[in-house]
């Protein structure tokens, strides 16, 4: 038998990088008027879980062929990228993967993102998202070394439906003392994702919201995430996605709810507060309520390639930059180009196309690029 590899053709061929003079004039903002304030980064492509949503099994098997530590960035290099971002207007670090507490020494490179400082001299957002299974020892090493929040990926209250969807047989009671070990350590509030399929977990939505607020109150909010068509292996089908509307409808008839204001431009969750006081929760409805108009997010992959999308096909190769001759200037004056030339808008051209999408190139795999 054959090993069982994605073909690789697709997203990750490089796209040109531009002219970095073509980023050098006046303030930063893409084709839409949009800032650019977060950056995702991906500090490794390999997960403990196979969840069918992102890595499923048939697909991430033993064969395939994972990144070799060669081709990763080094926590160097990932903080000098970051700089550079920090000097363009990034306020917000985020760690993804993969799973990122799978990076050895991982709260290395958050103590040297946390040392980072905005032009004003203040801190960044700096925060983690990760499936839980590995927070509960490496909880107070992360908030040592100055990680702020963390962001738990928890699919069910339910010990069997929670085994089930991250195909890997890993226990509920795992993920919830890692969230514990979190809180006790200070990296608080705590949001937990919770990807919601029809069919699968919906049943879920209402008992798990009800356990994290008699258990945490306030200090851990629930984000509800519509199903989405990431990559090309999850099989993403629209009869699979429950409207965020839907959600709220569940969650109001058993507990009565009021609307929030966001945060801040460009929030991804549209957020509810439990009118008891209980906390809040959100939704996140980027099939059904595209919030692409708002996105200031751009992406780095485990490799140093830049994307400006989570649905997108190709990166932009940073890596040649940085282990070439490229000075800090030059890097910032091509991430400033690439930024101005931008003008992804993929769930909205989803939603204008109809269920079948948009048509286009192979979107890259979400383990690769990051939630």
């Amino acid at each position: 038998m054959g090993e069982n590899i994605i073909p690789l053709v697709d997203w990750r061929q490089d796209l040109p990088l531009p002219d970095p003079l073509a980023g050098a004039a006046g303030p930063l903002a893409d084709r839409l008027g949009r800032p650019l304030h977060d950056l995702r980064i991906s500090v490794t492509d390999r997960c403990n879980f196979r969840c069918s949503y992102c890595m499923p099994k048939e697909v991430f098997d033993h064969q395939y062929k994972f990144l070799p530590h060669s081709s990763l960035l080094s926590f160097e290099e990932i903080t000098r990228l970051a700089r550079v971002f920090v000097g363009l207007g990034v306020r917000k670090l985020r760690l993804t993967g993969g799973e990122p507490l799978l990076r050895k020494n991982v709260e290395g490179l958050v103590e040297q993102l946390a040392a980072l400082r905005a032009p004003d001299g203040s801190a960044l957002d700096l925060t983690l998202t990760t499936n839980g299974s590995l927070l509960e020892r490496k909880a107070v090493a992360l908030q040592r070394a100055g990680l702020r929040r963390v962001t738990v990926s928890l699919d069910a209250l339910d010990d069997a439906v929670f085994r089930r969807m991250n195909d890997v047989d890993f226990p509920v009671a795992d993920v919830l003392r890692g969230v514990d070990a979190a809180l006790a350590a200070g990296l608080a509030p705590i949001k937990i994702n919770m990807v919601v399929k029809r069919g699968t977990n919906d049943h879920e939505i209402v008992p798990l919201a009800r356990h994290l607020r008699e258990r945490y109150g306030a200090a851990v909010v629930l984000r509800c995430i519509e199903f989405m068509d990431v990559g090309a292996t999850n099989g993403w089908r629209m009869d699979e996605v429950l409207p965020s509307a839907e959600v709220v409808e569940r969650l109001s008839a058993v507990f009565p709810l009021e609307p929030l204001e966001p945060n801040a431009v460009g929030e991804t969750a549209q957020r509810w507060r439990y009118r008891d006081g209980g906390g809040e929760f959100g939704v996140i409805s980027s099939v059904t309520r595209a919030f692409c108009r708002d996105c200031n997010r751009a992406r780095l992959s485990t490799e140093g390639r830049l994307f400006m999308c989570l649905f997108a096909s190709r990166g932009h190769d940073l890596r040649a930059l940085l282990r070439g001759e490229a000075d800090d200037a030059r890097i910032g004056a091509t991430i400033a180009a690439i930024w101005n030339q931008r003008d992804d808008r993929y769930s909205e051209l989803r939603g204008a196309a109809g269920p079948g999408g948009p048509a286009g190139a192979r979107r890259v795999e979400m383990h690769y690029i990051g939630g």
